[in-house]
């Protein structure tokens, strides 16, 4: 056999070696979130609380941020480790996939949040029957928690079915785009979530008085503008297979998070509490026969 050869055949054989005798490392955690006002924004939002989480765990963490059309997607195909999203979301998560809720995230309005029913000012539209025969956008349907299930439910217990009583139903990609699709006149009334309006006012995107909330609900202690009742916010889950002792850190980590740090600052959160009771959002699906209560 030429020198060559001999030369070229060791070093296969050295580096067959060396890929079966050194050890793999261990993979990192991936923590997914839910994006409802762009992925890039979420990202932003939540790159620190990635750091934080990995200062705790001794571990590299990697944010994934997905739209709420493919977060569900993105679990089950076991693209993270754990999940921050909605409750509906978390709900399917735990139901069908296995996940276990670790924790609820805190904001500065509480541990719960709400649905809205926004409409430009001076359009008519006050409560839930001026809806009838207008245009109306949501979020991604039968998904979307504080920008479609809530409000939903909300109508359908006022006997309105806006799948059938609106002149139109719409999905849209982003709450932000929702609202100044309202504002420009092309829409009637929009769905989104809690805080979305706050939001964007200091963002100097919009100004609040230039919308009206419909069939506008107050609740003792929440401070932001609603319609709905109020339901579980967004939950910290760990999926399916995730490894027990890993899961307990991260939780560990999230219900350490102070107001006061800066991953809870930019993700514009006071922290994480133990996961609030699922009951309300269990009625509200089961009466709209909603994944995983749509069988």
């Amino acid at each position: 056999m030429p020198v060559f050869q001999k030369t070229l055949l060791a070093a296969s054989l050295i580096t067959i070696a060396l890929a079966t005798t050194i050890p793999v490392a261990q993979a990192d955690i991936n923590i997914g979130v839910l994006a409802p006002r762009g992925e890039l924004k979420a990202l932003k939002q939540w790159t620190d609380f990635g750091k934080y989480v990995a200062a705790h765990v001794g571990e590299e963490v990697t944010i994934k941020a997905y739209s709420p059309r493919n977060l569900i997607s993105a679990a089950a195909d076991k693209k993270v480790d754990f999940m921050i999203s909605n409750p509906t979301q978390a709900m399917v998560l735990k139901e069908v996939q296995g996940a276990t809720p670790l924790a609820t995230l805190n904001k500065k309005s509480g541990s719960q949040f709400a649905g809205v029913i926004v409409a430009k000012k001076d359009s008519g539209i006050s409560k839930a029957e001026d809806l009838k025969g207008k245009k109306v956008m949501a979020l991604k349907f039968r998904q979307a928690a504080g920008a479609y299930i809530f409000q939903t439910y909300h109508l359908q217990q006022k006997g309105i079915d806006p799948h059938k009583d609106f002149a139109s139903m719409k999905e849209g990609k982003k709450q932000d785009d929702l609202v100044m699709a309202v504002q420009a006149g092309n829409i009637d009334a929009a769905f989104i979530r809690t805080g979305i309006l706050e939001a964007m006012e200091k963002e100097g995107k919009i100004k609040m008085g230039d919308f009206v909330v419909v069939d506008q609900n107050t609740t003792d202690g929440f401070p932001l503008a609603h319609t709905t009742a109020l339901y579980p916010e967004w939950y910290l889950s760990s999926l399916k297979g995730t490894d027990t002792g890993k899961a307990e850190k991260v939780k560990m980590a999230a219900l350490k998070l102070k107001s006061s740090d800066k991953a809870a600052k930019n993700a514009k959160i006071m922290g994480f509490v133990e996961p609030v009771s699922m009951d309300g959002m269990t009625d509200a699906l089961k009466a709209l026969k909603i994944q995983p209560f749509d069988k």
